[in-house]
């Protein structure tokens, strides 16, 4: 009597995708957020993709800068150290933390480091203080208090950070793009903003944009697998055969032609680079505290602000707006604000732009090491990568927000205006001020004082007192002379 073999179990599978198997699946757990090894991919090169101006950006807002000697940073090295720090730490996130939010130099952050600190200083001494902030974020995390601060938001207010976020990255597509420009001081008009150029759009570069953003937007009406990344590359082919046959006068930082050498040496000269203390011999202790206070606020609250966002968004939260494990996440931004400084690069963040490899489906670290990966072939591979001009990335960008803020909106209590009114400010302050943590410190003070102002001062967690109190301090600071 024979007997058959036992029939096998079918594969899991994940929609969407193939079947979910192997250790790889296990350790990114990609099948139990619902994701697949291809989205994951899609998702790391969408990102990659979508703020990879950073390695000609960063370079160009710290080598502009002259420190208290009259020093630049070179630019090759700035390059260099701005791609390998990014590498790093978005494989440190990925592997570690296990979340698709990817790290770079902060913009804003780095404006400080070259505007503030180095005229009053060496460079080195200027990454110093980078670093000191980010040890400060360290120990804020390993006592418990950067997750007690995070935890203490209302979930309306969690959900108007998001949105936030996605109109500010919305904006930020729409002006790195060039389909809205600043309006000339010389115009003396209250008017900040104008679309394209004199209230009119010109040239192939923004019609690579809008080509783009409809392109986005007729896949995802589709529900097209990767229509973010086949927007970004179409573009980029588009932009491509457009600049090589009308030879376009400028499209901004990037410009999309094929590098006569693909390959560039890496120069790791300012790698290390760094006096922890040397800064405060220059300033005074105080006033060296304070810029030390001035970098970590920025840090603190952007990241803040852009790990709940993504992760909201990613669908990693529970039902009360938490994300399990969240204190690996804070670790390893503060252990990336001190490694941008050692490699002096400036302080490394989250990037809000993470959002496009999650709007391409992106729910685990894999996404990060495709990112990371990008990042360090670009250590040999600059010019390549940087061939993408803003035009064909930023449509990305207008569709992220849309899908954020579509996803996020119905979710606020707008009945309950000690939580509606503080929404409305958070959300609205990104955008209008160009920053995240303006809009959150914004946001904050707003709800404390309105919860105060319903006698329902019960109702506010102890955090947000001081939190609250802080930013009220950071926006008093140049009245009370301490910037």
């Amino acid at each position: 009597m024979s007997t058959s073999a036992p029939a096998k179990a079918p594969t899991p599978e994940v929609p969407g995708g193939s079947p979910a198997h192997g250790a790889l699946d296990r350790y990114f757990k990609i099948s139990e957020r619902g994701s697949t090894v291809a989205r994951e991919i899609r998702g790391g090169l969408a990102t990659f993709f979508a703020m990879a101006y950073i390695i000609v950006l960063n370079p160009i807002i710290l080598g502009s800068a002259k420190d208290m000697y009259g020093h630049h940073l070179d630019n090759g090295q700035l390059v260099t150290a701005t791609v390998l720090t990014a590498a790093f730490t978005t494989l440190l996130m990925g592997v570690i933390g296990n979340v698709p939010i990817a790290l770079a130099a902060g913009l804003g952050v780095n404006s400080v480091v070259a505007l503030q600190l180095a005229p009053r200083m060496s460079w080195p001494d200027a990454m110093g203080m980078v670093v000191l902030a980010g040890f400060v974020v360290m120990l804020l995390v390993a006592t418990g208090l950067r997750e007690r601060v995070m935890n203490a938001v209302p979930f309306g207010l969690r959900k108007s950070i998001s949105i936030g976020i996605g109109l500010f990255i919305m904006l930020i597509g729409l002006v790195d793009s060039g389909f809205v420009t600043r309006m000339p001081d010389a115009a003396q008009t209250t008017v900040p903003l104008q679309l394209g150029v004199g209230g009119h759009l010109h040239g192939w570069p923004v019609l690579v944009f809008v080509l783009g953003v409809l392109l986005t937007f007729a896949l995802i009406v589709r529900k097209t697998p990767g229509a973010i990344l086949i927007s970004i590359v179409g573009m980029t082919v588009l932009a491509l055969i457009i600049n090589a046959v009308t030879h376009v006068a400028s499209w901004g930082l990037t410009v999309p032609k094929w590098p006569g050498n693909p390959v560039s040496t890496p120069d790791f000269g300012l790698v290390g680079q760094v006096s922890l203390f040397g800064g405060f011999s220059k300033v005074g202790v105080l006033t060296g505290i304070l810029f030390v206070f001035t970098v970590l606020l920025s840090c603190f609250f952007d990241a803040m602000g852009t790990i709940m966002g993504v992760s909201d968004e990613a669908k990693l939260t529970d039902a009360q707006g938490y994300m399990p494990g969240i204190n690996k996440v804070l670790f390893i931004d503060g252990l990336s604000v001190a490694a941008g400084g050692a490699s002096s690069s400036s302080a490394t963040t989250a990037f809000v732009e993470s959002t496009a490899g999650v709007g391409e489906g992106a729910r685990t670290g894999l996404a990060n090491v495709v990112t990371g990966g990008l990042f360090a072939v670009a250590l040999f591979l600059t010019p390549v990568a940087t061939m993408v001009p803003s035009q064909a990335a930023t449509p990305a960008l207008v569709a992220v927000g849309f899908l954020i803020l579509s996803n996020s909106i119905k979710e606020i209590d707008w009945a309950d205006y000690t939580i509606a009114i503080p929404a409305f400010v958070t959300m609205l302050m990104m955008p209008f001020t160009y920053s995240i943590t303006n809009g959150i410190g914004m946001g904050f003070i707003t709800f404390t004082v309105l919860r105060l102002a319903a006698g329902r001062f019960r109702e506010i967690p102890a955090a947000m007192y001081v939190v609250s109190a802080v930013f009220a301090f950071y926006y008093l600071m140049p009245a009370l002379g301490l910037t």
